[in-house]
């Protein structure tokens, strides 16, 4: 079996397994996503979520944010960690967002990476989420699940990006990384791959070395 035919088994057992394949973060709009998914960097989705609800009430639009100042966001973000770089972040995106793409986020990955604290993970999480575009979104449950399947023995999450783009429908690429997200929670987890209660278990390479 080659890596295209692995990619597509795995593909329909995920979606199989997870029909609903939805991002965790909570979000009203583009901006809200980008803002949430900076705040996820090295924190849980479900922390972010438990501070976004008073972040975006205190900054309902775009201009609301670029109004407010480092120190405010700071101390709304506060627990989600590293509050000092994420809030300057947060703060330069909206008023380059503001300034130099009319105040709309945008749409393509180029300058989404022109934004402060947007790396290829956030941009492509924006492009598939909101924009519809094919998009690899490498966050740490789908390379360690795509390394264990054998789609590719990467880690490094661009090459993992480029190894994927080569093998998945582009059109079900989104939706299986968000899968591999609740797969990587539920079963195939950082501590122990659970192989006896995996969707994918009959042509994972992992399972098959157990």
């Amino acid at each position: 079996m080659d890596r295209k035919q692995l990619a597509l088994l795995a593909v329909e057992a995920l979606k199989a397994e997870y029909p609903d394949a939805l991002c965790s973060l909570d979000y009203q709009d583009p901006l809200q996503l980008l803002i949430s998914t900076r705040l996820a960097a090295q924190c849980t989705d479900a922390r972010v979520n438990l501070v976004t609800p008073a972040l975006f009430a205190r900054f309902p639009t775009l201009e609301a944010f670029c109004e407010g100042t480092e120190e405010e966001i700071g101390e709304l973000i506060h627990s989600c960690g590293f509050y000092k770089a994420k809030s300057k972040d947060i703060l330069a995106a909206c008023r380059k967002i503001r300034d130099e793409f009319g105040g709309q986020v945008p749409d393509n990955m180029e300058d989404l990476l022109s934004l402060p604290g947007v790396g290829r993970k956030t941009a492509n999480l924006i492009l598939g989420d909101v924009f519809h575009k094919p998009a690899v979104v490498t966050d740490t449950h789908c390379i360690r699940i795509t390394g264990r399947l054998g789609l590719t023995r990467n880690t490094v999450p661009q090459k993992v990006e480029k190894d994927l783009w080569q093998v998945l429908p582009p059109e079900e690429a989104n939706d299986f990384c968000h899968r591999t997200v609740l797969h990587g929670r539920a079963v195939c987890t950082a501590r122990k791959a659970m192989c006896e209660a995996c969707c994918m278990a009959e042509f994972c390479e992992r399972a098959g070395v157990k």
